[in-house]
């Protein structure tokens, strides 16, 4: 017997007949609805493909071997991504157009695969550094370039991440400025501006998504230089 209307949330044993009651209205409609939870929905597959796309380019690399850089990079590629699209709203700052925010990026990354491959192998990490069959006489020349190209790997990787989303931003900037100038003086440039404005404002979703998926490819692809003896 309920004393007042809130005793039917009471959780204990003398209302065990009042809560059985909530068992079939969660199992019916559950029931009902089963077949939809069968095949994965459209958002599913929206939010799925990037992550698979991205885990099958690790896979063909050497990072698949290294634990944990998978599940690094994979919500890495999304978060880039997310970050290059935020960009493209308006008034909205583009922080992946920032020097600083690319940088931050791929410098702690680049540096992990680097601690990580003196710590696992000092020795085949060092024997990386000289191509095989080289001369001899050649061999400090060559030290020399392989170190200064592995160094300069985080600023390259930063520097096109950052100016290819700086450029795609100011050439809409540019023809939004005079597009806004034409409308007060010539209707037909107006029309043409904005047509123009619209195609590159649809290559510049594609450029943000590409520029993400490089990112993470190259990040995948410094990892084949990893040690994995």
């Amino acid at each position: 017997m309920m004393m007042d209307i809130f005793s039917s949330f009471d959780p204990g044993l003398s209302n065990i007949n009042s809560n059985l009651f909530w068992i079939p209205v969660i199992l019916i409609p559950f029931l009902l609805n089963l077949s939809l939870w069968v095949m994965p929905t459209r958002s599913f597959w929206l939010s799925y493909s990037p992550i698979n796309l991205i885990f099958l380019q690790l896979s063909r690399t050497s990072s698949i071997h290294l634990k944990g850089l998978s599940s690094l990079v994979t919500p890495l590629f999304i978060f880039v991504m997310f970050i290059n699209f935020m960009g493209l709203v308006p008034y909205m700052f583009s922080a992946s157009s920032h020097l600083l925010f690319t940088l931050s990026l791929a410098l702690p990354l680049w540096l992990s695969l680097i601690i990580s491959g003196i710590l696992h192998s000092p020795s085949s990490f060092a024997a990386s550094l000289l191509p095989s069959g080289a001369p001899t006489w050649l061999n400090p020349f060559l030290v020399l370039i392989e170190t200064i190209s592995i160094s300069v790997r985080p600023l390259t990787l930063a520097f096109r991440l950052a100016a290819n989303m700086s450029a795609g931003h100011i050439v809409l900037s540019l023809v939004g400025l005079y597009a806004t100038t034409a409308l007060f003086s010539s209707i037909s440039s107006f029309v043409l501006l904005l047509a123009i404005q619209t195609g590159y404002f649809m290559f510049e979703v594609a450029i943000c998504s590409i520029q993400a998926y490089i990112f993470c490819l190259l990040i995948s692809m410094y990892a084949d230089d990893h040690p994995m003896n």
